[in-house]
This record gives C-alpha cells, sequence and structure tokens, in this order.
C-alpha cells in the first residue's frame, strides 16, 4: 500500500497583473478610477430612473438591474441572463409594440429578473461548491488577479478534466445559449425595423437598440474568449487582459453607454440639475 505526504494548502497568493512595483501605484489609481467611475455612473442610473415616473419601464427596470449587479460584485451568469431579459424586452417593444404593456407587465419583469439573479447564484455556488472539493497541496501561488476557476485548477493535486468539462457546459448553457437566443431576437427586430417605412422611425428603432448590443458584443466576447475554449488552461496574460473586460471596463462603461445614447436619461439629468440649481 502506497501512502502520499501532501501538504495541505489552506490559502492562495494571487500573483497580480504585474510583479513590477513601480507599476503597482500607477494600476492601483487606474483601477481605483475605474470602480469610483463604475460606481458613481451606475448609481445615478438608478437614482434617475427611480425619481422619474417617465422612466419606471421594463426597459429601465432591467438596467436598474443590471447596474445593481455592477456596483455589488461581478457575475458572469446573471449578467448574461439579465441581459437575455433586456433583448427580450427590446424584442416586444419594436415587433409588438400594441402589445407591449400587456406582455412586459411588472409581475413577469419582476420574475424574469429573479429568475436572472437566482441563476447566476446557482451557477456561482455550483462552481464553487465542486472546486472546493478538489484537494490542493504544495502548490498555492495564483496565476491571476483574483481566485479564478481555470487557474484554481491547475493548482489542484486531482484529475480536473471533468471539472473542465463542466466549466466548458455550463459555459454553453449559461453564456452561448443565452448569447443565441440574443441573436434570434435581433434578427428578428431587424427584420421588423426594416419594416418601417420613415427614415425617422428606423433610426429610432436601431438607436433603442444600439447601445444593448454594444454592451452584448463586449461582454459575451471576452466570455467566449475566456471559458468556451476545451481542454486549455487559462494562465496567460491575454486571458487576465480578456477578464479586465468583464470585471472592469464592462461595469464602467455600461452606464456611459446606455446614458449617452438616452435621451430621456440626460433629459432626466437635466432637469435634475436645474431644479437643484433653482433651488
Amino acid at each position: 500500500m502506497v501512502t502520499w505526504n501532501f501538504t495541505t494548502v489552506d490559502e492562495f497568493i494571487l500573483v497580480g497583473l504585474t510583479g513590477r512595483q513601480d507599476m503597482q501605484i500607477l494600476l492601483f489609481i487606474v483601477f481605483l478610477t475605474c470602480y469610483l467611475v463604475t460606481l458613481i455612473g451606475n448609481a445615478l442610473i438608478i437614482w434617475l430612473s427611480n425619481i422619474n415616473p417617465r422612466l419606471h419601464t421594463p426597459m429601465y427596470f432591467f438596467l436598474r438591474n443590471l447596474s445593481c449587479l455592477d456596483i455589488c460584485f461581478t457575475s458572469r451568469g446573471t449578467e448574461c441572463f439579465l441581459l437575455l431579459t433586456m433583448a427580450y424586452d427590446r424584442y416586444v417593444a419594436i415587433c409588438s409594440p400594441l402589445r407591449y404593456t400587456n406582455i412586459m407587465h411588472p409581475i413577469l419583469c419582476i420574475k424574469m429578473a429573479a429568475a436572472s439573479w437566482v441563476g447566476g447564484f446557482i451557477n456561482a455556488i455550483v462552481h464553487t461548491g465542486i472546486t472546493l472539493l478538489l484537494p490542493f497541496c504544495s502548490r498555492n501561488v495564483v496565476n491571476h488577479f483574483f481566485c479564478e476557476l481555470p487557474s484554481l485548477l491547475e493548482l489542484a493535486c486531482a484529475d480536473t478534466s471533468l471539472n473542465k468539462i463542466f466549466i466548458f457546459v455550463c459555459g454553453i448553457v449559461v453564456a452561448a445559449a443565452p448569447f443565441f437566443f440574443i441573436l434570434i431576437t435581433y434578427v428578428n427586430i431587424i427584420l421588423n425595423i426594416m419594416k418601417i417605412r420613415t427614415t425617422g422611425g428606423r433610426r429610432k428603432a436601431f438607436s433603442t437598440c444600439a447601445s444593448h448590443v454594444f454592451v452584448v458584443t463586449l461582454f459575451y466576447g471576452t466570455i467566449f474568449f475566456i471559458y468556451l475554449r476545451p481542454g486549455t488552461v487559462h494562465v496567460t496574460n491575454q486571458d487576465k487582459m480578456a477578464t479586465l473586460f468583464y470585471t472592469f471596463i464592462t461595469p464602467m462603461l455600461n452606464p456611459l453607454i446606455y446614458t449617452l445614447r438616452n435621451k430621456d436619461v440626460k433629459l432626466t439629468l437635466k432637469e435634475t440639475i436645474r431644479k437643484k440649481t433653482l433651488a
């Protein structure tokens, strides 16, 4: 009988983005600025959409959920599902405008948002649970700036083939499937927009969806690059930079993308500033 003598690991050391001391202060300032912009921008969206009755619509309800998610924590699963619900909302608004109020009633919106949050939490809990079951010994240096699953699997003392397959399958269910339905949704939206006879009507319909399309492309592009590559270990510098997009860049850009192209939000902000100034 062979006895293996392993030293159990009870803590991990994060390598970070760089080991250069002269770069750490600069990176701290950059990331602090990004987080402050994220916090202020998303908090502003939540506040403005709450104080203006004109913004009490399903679109802004889902946008508030997305802003709340970006402020509190990073959840790829929840954001994937929220982006899907937002795409469905735009589909109903453009393809069935007369039935929009009846279809997107408040109870359905709450159920869709709740399902997105619950689905994201379940995805995170399952991944965390199966990772904690793995034995870790000897090596404890994580080649990342946070405990990313692929980087942790590289340190495990057991065969992680099933874990990698599970990550890939979950990536298909949580990311690829919603993205596929979003594509179908926007194909139908584009076909319906092309039926609009007036140029102004087409431009307005396209501008309504342009922000969401940009966010979907940016977010899903990085997710697919990191998680939907079977049989690979994701610890390269390119993967770290890609991870930065959905952990820092996307949450920071979301409020800017949605507000800069949104007349209602800009009008609400101007009215609020004018009232505060006159007061």
